[in-house]
């Protein structure tokens, strides 16, 4: 059988059958990859630690009819131990590889990995706030995919700035023209906070209001849940310890 080498973040793993797990996961070059790591759940095996959610590996496949099959893997970052330990980092990192993982078979998938790899990297290390963490990629991610949100102009006409309404449905900041009743209104420091989500402007984000964080947080899941057409099912996970 053909087979392949690549660079891998594992999104979520399911049994199969006595001993071996389904494991999905994001390429580097390869995009979303499905595939059964053999006898992993045994005591005995090497690969299973290497093949937890949250954890980079370097894996080489073999080419299957509908599933792929892990041969070896080797570990290249080890983000799962950390995360686990804190409740905050291990929901942000639940709702960041579920929306890696709708997002997967998007094109850029280098970009992709690199993106997510980077987040859960940060959350390991505990770089910033864990929620803050979550939003950067949230916001970014979308915009891999050709879904970045209006920020600067209006996003239905293109009216320059400043507006003060976010409509997820309408694509981001909208005048007062283009809004429909009942739009939700933001101030102009959410939306600062929301560019320097964007931008990575991490002073700004770590100097924000618990206001204008909380604001930017729910703003950016609706918008991300808009776009995915299926909600974040770990979103509610991250809501209750905001």
């Amino acid at each position: 059988m053909p087979t392949y080498r690549d660079e891998v973040v594992v999104l979520r793993t399911h049994k199969l059958g006595e001993a071996d797990r389904i494991v999905t996961a994001l390429g580097r070059r390869s995009g979303k990859i499905r595939a059964v790591a053999k006898g992993v759940r045994r005591t005995s095996s090497r690969l299973g630690a290497r093949l937890e959610p949250f954890m980079v590996a370097d894996v080489q496949f073999s080419r299957g009819r509908s599933l792929d099959i892990v041969q070896q893997a080797e570990s290249l970052g080890s983000y799962g131990a950390d995360i686990s330990q804190h409740y905050d980092r291990y929901t942000a990192a639940h709702a960041m590889v579920e929306a890696a993982d709708r997002l997967g078979d998007a094109e850029a998938a280098t970009p992709h990995y690199l993106l997510l790899v980077g987040g859960l990297r940060a959350l390991a290390r505990g770089d910033h706030l864990a929620r803050s963490i979550l939003d950067s990629y949230l916001l970014r991610a979308m915009a891999l995919a050709g879904w970045a949100p209006g920020l600067s102009e209006c996003a239905r006409c293109g009216a320059p700035a400043p507006h003060d309404q976010f409509v997820a449905q309408l694509g981001g900041i909208v005048c007062a023209a283009c809004a429909p009743t009942g739009a939700a209104r933001i101030d102009p420091a959410t939306i600062g906070l929301l560019t320097a989500l964007m931008t990575g402007e991490w002073e700004i984000v770590d100097a924000a209001s618990a206001h204008s964080a909380s604001s930017a947080s729910g703003l950016i899941a609706a918008y991300a849940q808009w776009h995915l057409e299926r909600g974040i099912r770990s979103l509610q996970h991250v809501e209750a310890v905001r």
